[in-house]
């Protein structure tokens, strides 16, 4: 599916934000902090027809990669919010994978008359709290740089980087579409040949980042969520391996205002391919209809 691509004012500029379908309840989809809007394509895939999946590329990341700051989950929030305004809807499932789960939770407790419900994918709980002391920049680095190392890096070409995510170990031999994997490179990749490189703006992963592990008020949202909430958990970690992201002990105690927060681990998944894959796309495309119809009959967009 080619989704509707089109800007919507946000402070300080202009957002990118891709729409695919125009039927049913809204669900608006955050991605992870060094991704895009495409991260979301093949769950689109799985609920044509049924819901209007409306993704933007967040501020600081593809064809928003050149609106500047402030960054952080509460601006990133209100860029959603701005989304929702603009799509004529009332209320909306919100949606995050990875860094885009503090980024709905956020929302969600933000704009509590707006959200119908909350789906986050491998992300939105704490990994934990760096001790007092501690470089946070150290931590980030810890947790996302390998990351951080591709958008310093320079790509001779498009073909390049495709075979750069093609080889990376959470894609590689893991059955994953790989026209979607090359779109998803492309979409990211931006400068004249033989000095191409991400168009991921690099400060603005690492204030979000220091954001979501220095902010108490983000880690803490998911319990002022006062609306339908579900986790979904990759059972390998960022690179494939055996470990997760999130082990159970870490999450078995998270609750919302409604109570214990669901909790459902989607086997054969890492933490990439729980929604750049056929089937972690259809555990999170089931979540978001269950969602968007315990909602009722939620709102279209305009």
């Amino acid at each position: 599916m080619t989704p509707q691509r089109y800007r919507v004012p946000v402070d300080n500029g202009d957002l990118d934000v891709a729409r695919w379908g125009d039927e049913g309840p809204v669900v608006v989809a955050a991605h992870g902090i060094t991704a895009s809007h495409l991260s979301w394509a093949v769950v689109a895939e799985q609920i044509a027809n049924e819901l209007t999946l409306i993704a933007p590329d967040l501020r600081g990341r593809g064809d928003s990669g050149r609106l500047p700051g402030p960054f952080g989950m509460a601006q990133h929030a209100r860029d959603l919010l701005a989304i929702v305004d603009h799509a004529g809807a009332s209320e909306v499932v919100v949606a995050g994978h990875s860094m885009g789960g503090f980024v709905a939770t956020t929302f969600a407790t933000m704009f509590p008359d707006r959200t119908s419900g909350v789906v986050l994918i491998d992300g939105g709980p704490a990994i934990g709290t760096p001790p007092e002391g501690t470089d946070v920049d150290v931590v980030l680095r810890a947790v996302v740089g390998p990351a951080l190392d591709r958008l310093r890096r320079t790509f001779a070409s498009r073909e390049e980087y495709r075979a750069f995510w093609r080889e990376h170990p959470a894609f590689a031999g893991t059955g994953t579409d790989l026209e979607a994997l090359d779109a998803f490179a492309d979409h990211d990749l931006s400068g004249p040949e033989e000095q191409m490189r991400s168009k991921v703006n690099v400060d603005a992963v690492r204030e979000d980042g220091r954001d979501t592990l220095i902010n108490d008020a983000v880690p803490r949202a998911i319990g002022e969520i006062d609306a339908p909430a579900v986790l979904l958990l990759a059972e390998r970690g960022m690179r494939n391996e055996e470990t997760p992201l999130f082990r159970t002990d870490m999450v078995s105690a998270l609750r919302t205002r409604r109570g214990p927060l669901e909790t459902i681990r989607v086997p054969g998944t890492n933490h990439y391919t729980v929604t750049m894959s056929a089937p972690g796309a259809r555990a999170v495309a089931y979540q978001l209809r269950r969602l968007a119809a315990v909602a009722g009959a939620g709102s279209r967009g305009a």
